[in-house]
């Protein structure tokens, strides 16, 4: 790191878990981000603002009025635009030594295992079974760490599938697919604008943590909160021995 680099970042490199080590670890990471929405808007903000090297930032969809209650990378001059776009302005004022790489679409297939196969971690701030499902499958095939959240209405979730370890459940042990699990969208039920700053800066959080491999992370574990009565809970998670997704890993 340069000098300017260890004055930016001098608050991390004073924590002893961290260091120059961890923060170069830092620097050097690539990130993939797959949504840019109430989730992916903290979660890139403070990934960019803790000096992540390469930030993937993926989602297909324009930024809409009603985005802009609690999705932060965006503002009113932004409604219409594709929310990578959008994104990678905001991220690039915060910090212009990040490089934003931005996909304005829909990741899947060969493209989505193509990038998972480049990232040091992955956050899934996406709002819907399928391309959560896809992620899982392509983090597994790829041993990549996968950072899960989800929020709606009041109620937020957030787990750590770090694939690089044999008892790491992964995201199809919690909620196997095909099963009858309501999926519950903010356009139908609403969302507490906070709820996603909170789940997202956590999801940052965690992925810091694994690129600079200080402290312990959520795998292994299922942090819930209702934000309604600020109450959190921590549930544990196993491996399912016979997940049609990771059981040959």
């Amino acid at each position: 790191m340069n000098d300017d680099q260890l004055l930016r970042y001098s608050r991390h490199i004073l924590l002893p878990q961290i260091g120059i080590e961890g923060q170069s670890a830092i620097v050097s990471a690539r990130v993939l981000v797959v949504g840019a929405g109430g989730l992916g808007s903290p979660a890139a903000m403070y990934l960019a603002a803790a000096g992540v090297g390469t930030l993937v930032l993926a989602d297909g969809d324009t930024v809409d009025l009603t985005n802009l209650q609690r999705q932060i990378l965006h503002g009113e001059a932004s409604v219409g635009r594709l929310k990578v776009d959008s994104g990678q302005e905001t991220l690039s004022r915060l910090n212009p030594e990040t490089r934003v790489e931005s996909l304005p679409r829909r990741l899947e297939g060969r493209e989505l295992d193509e990038q998972v196969a480049l990232a040091d971690v992955v956050l899934d701030c996406s709002d819907n079974f399928a391309t959560r499902h896809a992620i899982n499958r392509a983090c597994v095939a790829h041993r990549t760490p996968l950072v899960s959240g989800a929020a709606v209405r009041f109620d937020g979730q957030l787990s750590v599938f770090d694939l690089r370890t044999d008892a790491s459940p992964c995201y199809h042990c919690l909620f196997p697919e095909g099963e009858d699990v309501e999926e519950v969208r903010c356009a139908v039920m609403g969302v507490f604008a906070p709820l996603t700053g909170i789940v997202g800066t956590v999801q940052a959080a965690e992925a810091l943590k694994l690129l600079a491999g200080c402290g312990e992370t959520l795998t292994g574990r299922l942090l819930l909160l209702d934000a309604l009565e600020m109450d959190w809970r921590s549930v544990r998670l196993t491996r399912d021995p016979t997940c049609a997704v990771c059981a040959s890993r």
